[in-house]
């Protein structure tokens, strides 16, 4: 994976070193406590796919400028807030291998951490002195709690929709990826057709991440950092087991994904519709959905004219669809 990594920071290093610079300091705070916990949130950082996505947009349709540099950072400190927050929600004790900050401090610092740095975000998109990048930052942080609601609501309910799976994609992660082109394309100044264009690929690209990730929990690896079969102890059901589910003549399998939804499956249960899932076709359902995405997102990145930057940007899909955790 680390040659797509090579090839995606390729045309944006400095641009990025620039970027990390600016997030570093952003998060850097003299009292000894919040201090603390922001140095172990700066640690983990993930691949800052968000950020380069923000860098190669702006570079595919212009040129990189502060106004750029200010909206990544403000994304991704939205971000990093709703990762705090979610782990407080999730009870979760683990952040990319590390402790969470609730599991190191406790639920109350991690939710103030949090605040602080939704608050932290905000501030940094007004630096863009751009009322249209500073407006469509506020409605990406309603989008995403609307989407979280959303998924709760639907764990809950017997429907069992591959059309609810996509709304729920589309105001979580693919609004998290729509954002980072949008506002690339926003903080340069493009055109209304190429921000559309730019919308509609961040859109399909986040779709194609979180397919990926959640074809990730049927099966066990050392390098995720969730167990197999995690989603469904969380009553959630991925677009796999949705299709397995849908197209089963199998009553208990039936019987066993409402059981799921309702949070009353038992492991064993949970490991049965993982394999069944498996055996059945889900995953290659997922992956052919995948790459019905792929060609969606190429007809933008073939209209790019710079070609290190069509580079950068092709092997950004191929690493999401191909990544390994």
């Amino acid at each position: 994976m680390n040659e797509f990594l090579n090839i995606i920071k390729g045309p944006i290093e400095a641009e990025l070193d620039s970027f990390k610079a600016l997030f570093d300091k952003t998060l850097t705070h003299n009292d000894s406590a919040l201090g603390s916990a922001l140095e172990h949130i700066k640690k983990q950082k993930g691949k800052q796919m968000r950020p380069m996505l923000i860098l190669l947009i702006a570079k595919a349709l212009g040129e990189v400028n502060d106004t750029t540099y200010h909206a990544a950072v403000a994304l991704e400190l939205l971000h990093t807030a709703s990762l705090v927050h979610d782990d407080v929600v999730d009870k979760a004790d683990e952040r990319r291998g590390q402790q969470s900050v609730n599991s190191l401090y406790d639920n109350k610092i991690a939710v103030l951490v949090g605040d602080h740095i939704l608050s932290t975000a905000l501030l940094s998109v007004c630096k863009t002195g751009r009322v249209d990048i500073i407006t469509y930052l506020s409605q990406l942080g309603q989008t995403l709690s609307d989407g979280e609601i959303l998924q709760l609501t639907s764990n809950k309910q017997q429907l069992i929709s591959e059309q609810e799976y996509y709304n729920i994609i589309r105001q979580k992660t693919a609004a998290l990826f729509k954002a980072c082109a949008t506002m690339g394309a926003l903080s340069i100044g493009a055109d209304a057709q190429r921000m559309e264009q730019a919308e509609n690929f961040g859109q399909t690209l986040g779709t194609i991440f979180q397919i990926r990730d959640d074809i990730f929990d049927y099966f066990p690896s050392s390098k995720i950092g969730k167990p197999t079969g995690n989603d469904m102890r969380e009553g959630k059901l991925t677009l796999p087991a949705i299709y397995a589910v849908l197209h089963s003549d199998d009553e208990k399998i039936k019987s066993i994904a409402q059981k799921v939804k309702q949070l009353s499956a038992s492991a064993e249960e949970i490991q049965q519709l993982v394999a069944y899932t498996i055996d059945n076709g889900g995953i290659t359902y997922a992956e052919q959905k995948m790459q019905e995405l792929h060609a969606q997102c190429m007809q933008f990145i073939n209209s790019v004219s710079l070609t290190d930057i069509k580079k950068a940007l092709t092997a950004y899909l191929d690493y999401c669809i191909n990544r390994e955790f």
